[in-house]
């Protein structure tokens, strides 16, 4: 029996959920898997391993505020090592290493220089080829190509009051880059195109779309969601979601869209925070982050138009969970969600000009689209695709 370690800084959220789906995907074809995580609760159904704790995790984020982020977490990843030194895994599939759980230096110096085995990384945003940030389209920057330095993003994730990246930059290009063997995986072609100008292009990469589980995400009639939620009936419905609702995410979109709507429309936004709920135009109905994606099925069904006007995303699972509910889709093409869409299911907007939201939403209300038809072109999109390709690569000979 095979073995396979998968790590992620979560079990949970939209990573951890690919994380967890991979590990009974691979159990079911007959390997032994676990997951090594940092933060958070495990998953019941999966074998999760935690390797951190609460005072490791405050001092990492302290160092990394002073401009030291992956430089904590010491004797923790030490932890990691030992464990997959004792198990010797055929197969490490790394997802989300940042995020205050691992120490770089130890855990590269045991791949590079102790495991002999298949190394898989699936890159999930843009932090792995940066001195900084895990996204750079929002400031118009790319001095990733150039070695990083004067970041004008100190401020985002991962936040830091003293600028590094030129060191930070340095030390990931020096130890991602120095393994003997790496297959890259990127959920989609657009993250592939820029890995290949990094560091990293001189790896094999390899696109795989997330993928949802169209057993929930699909037309679903639920009768009470908008009775929940204060949601008017005999009002049109236009629907955002995100994780955390933050500038990059097109938050300021839809505060302008409510200056614009008529009185018989109204805007949904799920995963908006307190603070946000409170500061909403009365127009806009705030519903705070859900975990349940049942509910989050039937909210995406009762909506007449979707917007993603996020300017960047790897991505974009809301986008084609939407698609999946036969919901018309309208998202912001300045990345990866512009190669989810065709015509006949949404629209793409090239820019962040409120207006043209608005223009393209009216357009979608007015050409009234098949939600049966929107629905079958989300089956390109099914996770057993994903799980069968990523399987695929496990078995491929090192």
């Amino acid at each position: 029996m095979k073995k396979l370690v998968l790590l992620n800084v979560v079990c949970n959220g939209s990573t951890g959920k690919i994380m967890c789906d991979l590990a009974k995907s691979a159990s079911n074809n007959g390997y032994d898997v676990t997951c090594i995580y940092g933060r958070g609760n495990p998953k019941e159904d999966v074998n999760c391993l935690k390797f951190n704790s609460k005072i490791g995790i405050y001092f990492h984020v302290f160092l990394a505020r002073l401009g030291f982020n992956g430089h904590g977490s010491y004797f923790a990843t030490k932890k990691i090592v030992k464990y997959l030194k004792k198990t010797n895994p055929d197969i490490i599939h790394m997802h989300n290493i940042h995020g205050y759980w691992i120490n770089l230096k130890v855990l590269f110096k045991y791949l590079k220089n102790d495991y002999n085995g298949k190394i898989i990384w699936t890159l999930h945003d843009c932090w792995s080829f940066t001195g900084h940030c895990s996204h750079f389209v929002s400031a118009n920057c790319n001095k990733w190509q150039e070695g990083c330095m004067k970041c004008p993003q100190l401020k985002s994730y991962p936040k830091e009051y003293f600028d590094t990246t030129r060191r930070e930059y340095r030390l990931k290009k020096k130890l991602f880059s120095n393994l003997n063997d790496l297959q890259i995986i990127t959920p989609s072609n657009w993250l592939k195109k820029i890995v290949e100008k990094s560091f990293l292009g001189k790896y094999p990469i390899k696109t795989i779309h997330n993928g949802i589980n169209l057993d929930i995400f699909k037309p679903v009639n639920d009768k009470n969601i908008k009775g929940k939620y204060n949601i008017p009936d005999n009002k049109i419905v236009l629907l955002g979601v995100a994780n955390i609702w933050e500038e990059r995410k097109g938050l300021n979109i839809f505060i302008e869209l409510s200056k614009m709507i008529d009185k018989d429309e109204i805007i949904v936004l799920v995963g908006v925070n307190d603070k946000q709920i409170i500061e909403l135009p009365s127009n806009i109905i705030g519903i705070k982050r859900t975990e349940n994606q049942k509910e989050l099925a039937s909210l995406y069904s009762i909506a007449d138009v979707f917007i993603n006007p996020s300017v960047e995303e790897t991505f974009s699972l809301v986008t084609v969970e939407a698609l999946a509910c036969g919901t018309p889709t309208i998202v912001c093409g300045m990345s990866a969600p512009r190669e989810l869409l065709t015509e006949d299911v949404g629209m793409v907007i090239n820019n962040v000009n409120p207006e043209d939201y608005y223009n393209a939403y009216k357009k979608i209300i007015k050409e009234k689209y098949d939600k049966k038809q929107i629905h079958n072109y989300s089956k390109k999109f099914n996770n057993k695709n994903m799980l069968k390709e990523n399987i695929k690569i496990y078995e491929e000979r090192k």
